[in-house]
């Protein structure tokens, strides 16, 4: 499975961003795809999963009722809205797909597949 994000940018305190993240190769391996994020100086952390079928969604606390994930089957693409965007969001944020289904999907150890990675910074 081949991954690749992209959307980052910069944006202020406030703003909104949608990241992208298209799939390919044998996806049909994965059952869910991930979103994680890395801040500088901290760990990788879960931010947001969908199953591909049903699309059962999962969220990090830190960002319930301002990020929504969505996928699209026929395009193999998974999407992360952004919204109400605060400083403590800029991190470098990767997409991940799985292959150890009986991790927990907000588990880092589930997935093994994973995206290049977008930077997305806000500003104060």
């Amino acid at each position: 499975v081949q991954l690749q994000a992209f959307g980052g940018g910069l944006v202020r305190a406030g703003g909104s961003l949608r990241l992208s993240c298209a799939a390919s190769g044998r996806t049909v391996s994965s059952s869910v795809m991930g979103w994680f994020r890395q801040a500088p100086g901290k760990e990788r952390e879960f931010v947001s999963g969908i199953r591909w079928s049903p699309a059962v969604t999962y969220y990090a606390d830190s960002v319930k009722g301002r990020f929504t994930i969505s996928r699209d089957n026929a395009k193999n693409t998974v999407y992360l809205q952004m919204n109400s965007l605060k400083p403590e969001d800029t991190a470098v944020y990767y997409c991940a797909a799985d292959r150890d289904i009986t991790r927990s999907p907000y588990s880092r150890d589930r997935y093994h597949y994973w995206g290049q990675g977008t930077l997305v910074t806000v500003s104060s």
